[in-house]
């Protein structure tokens, strides 16, 4: 059994816990071992074959590998089956609904016998939630405004799920001799935070033996429809996979159209059909021609469509990347030959927000040190919660003050090759006060500020607490701005341009919060911050040392934004940031 799957069903006995009101501790047990196994690049299987004990994995404990002993031996958990006899599957969807908690959702199973969020959906319509008790008319109210939100999550995969599932299908299929070639189009291309289905362009030698091999695919519940170069399956969570077969000739051309966005692609056939010539999934044509007519790049007429870049040469222009294809600045930018070169995750020197276990991380400094000096960075902000956010261990000012000294003396061992930053994420506090005394707060090297708390506050209140934290002396930057949660939470309500513009005035940054369950901001808001000049800091919020990897999915939504090497802060130095926030643009 892979990774993925055993940390899929400790997540689903985490929520069949919740449901049923268990130990939260129990609950983060189970959901903190999921994540160690899926960062983990050691099977579990082969360790649980090879008699390896699971609790000397970081995050791993007794419970947690007896699970896995079970899964690997079993194929399945026992107390996952129990359970499931008691509370049906569809009813863990009610737990998606934001303002609905386990305690609720159990109350709204066994009093009004609500499975899943059509039933929900149609009591709240006829009134029927707010007569229980502990509701009420506003909380019906909320809970019908979040059923869509549950819904789409349903219907919509977070960026790092279908990663997994990309890496699992490439590995599955690379295995049939047949296949030549192999991409992934659509919506995952294009790194968007959430994917509908996954959409597989396939250059084989023998089409029929590639479906065959995706069909034996181990996860594939259905398929859907076979046909002679398209073969529809439905995966055992119910995600849809396409794989299409595609010729030589046409590879870039289907590449191209089946990437999208539809905006992009209507465009580019503007501009084809401006110099009498069609782009479709089979090519660029002229128009009229045999070819055009037939959809045959074999005959007369047909211009191109074996790469993607042979495609936008045929109408002037240069390739652009697939981040980029939403309609928004690149078709102007390409005419201008002034294509931005997108930020990579290499050029990232460092990591300004983390946490470890002085309170809700997993691992010690020397531990995220070590993590971070393989990945080549040169310096991480430790940026441990503070004291408001008591349920995650958050810092009174003599806790933080005694790690500062610890980070003293470990930065004196590390002899200048590498910097730890005395740091905080510092909460807002409801009326608008930093957590921490002023006195503490200006030791810091570096201190991100946080909303956590009040975020049902009115969009002005909100609004102003954060301005008011870009204001203070010692603030650097804002972390998570919108405080959304995908596919689990909307953004709390909060004027975002009057944030950005206060940060430009103020000489201030915003972080692009690169853990998939929030990548916040946005895509347009990190394109906003860059129209009015204001730095982003692309960081990983790691909670363990396998959260470092999720830098990439950061990286991935600053190029959606447009987000060049000089638009993000931690591609500079650590000094180089210090000049920046002095006021001094001139050093790196």
């Amino acid at each position: 059994m892979e990774n993925g799957k055993i940390a899929d069903r400790l997540e689903h006995l985490a929520a069949l816990l919740e449901f049923q009101g268990a130990n939260p501790f129990r609950l983060r047990a189970y959901r903190q071992g999921a994540e160690a196994i899926r960062a983990s690049a050691t099977a579990v299987a082969a360790a649980v074959e090879s008699g390896e004990d699971l609790t000397a994995w970081a995050g791993i404990g007794d419970s947690v590998a007896e699970k896995c002993r079970e899964l690997v031996q079993t194929g399945q958990l026992q107390q996952i089956q129990e359970l499931e006899q008691q509370i049906p599957p569809t009813v863990l969807d009610l737990l998606r609904v934001p303002n609905l908690g386990p305690k609720k959702a159990a109350v709204l199973f066994r009093d009004l016998g609500i499975e899943n969020l059509d039933q929900l959906r149609e009591a709240c319509q006829a009134q029927k939630v707010r007569g229980l008790k502990g509701f009420g008319a506003k909380t019906e109210a909320l809970l019908l405004a979040g059923i869509e939100i549950a819904a789409q999550a349903n219907l919509r995969w977070r960026i790092n799920d279908a990663d997994q599932m990309v890496h699992a299908l490439r590995e599955h299929l690379s295995a049939c001799s047949a296949l030549q070639r192999l991409e992934f189009a659509g919506s995952f291309r294009r790194g968007k935070e959430t994917v509908g289905d996954l959409d597989l362009l396939v250059l084989a030698t023998d089409g029929a033996a590639v479906m065959d091999q995706l069909a034996g695919f181990a996860p594939v519940a259905q398929v859907i429809a076979r046909g002679g170069t398209k073969l529809s399956v439905r995966l055992d969570n119910g995600f849809q996979v396409d794989l299409r077969l595609v010729g030589p000739k046409s590879f870039g051309a289907a590449l191209q159209y089946f990437t999208g966005s539809q905006q992009h692609n209507v465009e580019l056939r503007h501009r084809a059909k401006q110099r009498d010539l069609k782009i479709n999934e089979w090519g660029v044509f002229r128009l009229g021609s045999p070819a055009e007519l037939a959809n045959d790049p074999d005959l007369d007429g047909w211009v191109a469509g074996r790469e993607e870049a042979d495609v936008y040469a045929a109408v002037g222009l240069p390739w652009i990347d697939p981040r980029l294809r939403e309609l928004r600045d690149e078709y102007a930018w390409a005419d201008r030959d002034a294509l931005p070169r997108l930020i990579q995750v290499s050029d990232i020197r460092g990591d300004l927000h983390m946490h470890t276990v002085a309170s809700d991380g997993e691992n010690t400094i020397l531990e995220m040190v070590a993590a971070a000096r393989e990945r080549g960075l040169d310096y991480i902000a430790i940026t441990d919660h503070s004291q408001r956010v008591s349920v995650a261990a958050g810092l009174t000012p003599e806790r933080l003050l005694r790690q500062w000294e610890e980070i003293d003396r470990l930065n004196a061992t590390l002899g200048g090759e590498f910097r730890i930053l005395k740091s905080i994420e510092c909460d807002i506090l409801e009326d608008g006060r930093m957590d921490l005394p002023d006195d503490v707060l200006a030791r810091a090297d570096w201190v991100m500020a946080s909303v956590h708390f009040g975020i049902k506050q009115s969009r002005e209140q909100i609004t102003a607490r954060i301005l008011g934290a870009i204001e203070h002396p010692s603030v650097s930057a804002i972390s998570h701005p919108t405080g959304r949660l995908i596919n689990r939470r909307p953004a709390y309500e909060v004027d975002i341009p009057a944030v950005i513009e206060h940060a430009a005035k103020h000489r201030k940054i915003l972080e692009l919060n690169a853990s998939p369950k929030r990548l916040d901001l946005d895509d347009l808001h990190v394109r906003m911050a860059r129209l009015a000049g204001v730095p982003i800091v692309i960081s990983t919020d790691s909670h363990a040392v396998g959260g470092f990897d999720n830098l990439r999915f950061g990286v991935q939504q600053a190029q959606r934004g447009g987000l060049s090497r000089e638009h993000v802060i931690n591609t500079r130095s650590w000094p180089g940031i210090q000049a920046w926030l002095r006021g001094d643009a001139s050093q790196d």
